[in-house]
């Protein structure tokens, strides 16, 4: 039968191959819709398919891991695991002789390149990935993925963006001189002890300094707290005094350590954190790199599931190219657009 894309339910199975206007292939007879197909429709602007309905039990009961393609997982874990080694190699060598050898970046860092250019679903990736062991270290690899990721969402070549990724890799290296009492204290830090914990960006750039030739590497551990308001540290850099790849690594900086769980932060909702990032985009972040990591972080929240402050759950079905924390919602049988229902607001987002 012909329904409205609009009307489609899970379950549903195309008869007929699927073009849009333009005569683009876009999904192939016998497709079994789920959330993801229907979004995809949507997309395409597609207003009519033909369809056979077919019963929602017989349909297989999808977990997390199935939902974001787990069959990558058994390659990916064993690279991200070497690069958290790896960090903590150069980390402890690091606090030893305040060097850091380049080839040991390399080896720790070069592997995942490759998983990361075929792994598009950055949220479900950092969450199957992320455990709530060795922060400073895994922290240092979520950068350099992110910082990587970004730098190819702004038009840097591949070869400049897996040297961006790098200097998120080695942007806490700093760290390494600080006591551990303080770098892991649980409690509220001192003054005295705030004061150090700021000394990394310090340390790290003249750790980095000794070790690479490439300037912006050691710039982007000075400058990574520094903000576009004044605000940031250590020389209260702002505007254009800042390195740009500093500015980009200062977004995927903040947005790592939100979604992490450390021993005195619980991790926060994805959405929440992205809203966060919005909001710092106004005063204290790089407009343009903030939203352009939104903008492309969005998208991965297609197909899960979004709780509504009226107590409601739907499923994200379609995300809006400008109202990013506004998308297109299916609740039951019908579909909700947030940006025209504007009393409707997402509380979380069930990853």
């Amino acid at each position: 039968m012909k329904v409205h894309v609009t009307d489609l339910k899970t379950g549903d199975r195309l008869l007929k191959d699927t073009f849009n206007g333009y005569g683009l292939h876009v999904l192939s007879k016998g497709t079994l819709l789920e959330n993801k197909e229907i979004s995809k429709l949507l997309q395409h602007q597609i207003d009519y398919v033909e369809v056979e309905s077919v019963p929602i039990v017989n349909l297989p009961d999808r977990t997390l891991e199935q939902t974001v393609s787990p069959k990558w997982l058994p390659s990916v874990q064993p690279d991200y695991d070497n690069a958290i080694q790896g960090f903590h190699n150069l980390f402890a060598k690091a606090s030893e002789d305040q060097t850091i050898d380049e080839q040991e970046v390399e080896d720790a860092f070069q592997p995942l390149i490759k998983h990361l250019n075929m792994e598009r679903d950055v949220v479900s990736m950092l969450l199957l990935l992320n455990t709530k062991d060795d922060y400073t270290y895994q922290h240092s690899v979520q950068v350099g993925m992110l910082a990587y990721y970004l730098a190819t969402w702004l038009g840097y070549s591949v070869k400049k963006s897996v040297q961006i990724g790098k200097a998120g890799f080695l942007h806490d290296i700093g760290k390494s001189q600080i006591p551990e009492t303080i770098l892991n204290k649980p409690g509220k830090l001192t003054k005295e002890e705030f004061d150090e914990i700021k000394n990394h960006t310090i340390y790290g750039y003249d750790i980095i300094k000794k070790s690479f030739d490439e300037r912006y590497i050691a710039l982007s551990a000075l400058e990574h707290h520094e903000r576009n308001d004044g605000s940031g540290y250590p020389k209260g850099l702002n505007g254009d005094q800042i390195e740009p790849v500093s500015k980009l690594i200062s977004v995927v900086d903040i947005y790592s350590a939100m979604i992490s769980e450390r021993v005195y932060q619980k991790k926060r909702d994805l959405f929440y954190v992205l809203k966060e990032l919005y909001k710092l985009s106004f005063r204290e972040l790089d407009p343009h790199i903030a939203h352009t990591f939104i903008k492309h972080m969005i998208p991965n929240f297609i197909g899960k599931k979004a709780y509504l402050e009226t107590g409601e759950t739907g499923i994200i079905v379609m995300t809006h190219p400008t109202e990013f924390f506004r998308p297109l919602l299916q609740i039951n049988h019908e579909f909700i657009d947030l940006t025209v229902e504007r009393h409707l607001k997402i509380k979380e987002i069930f990853v």
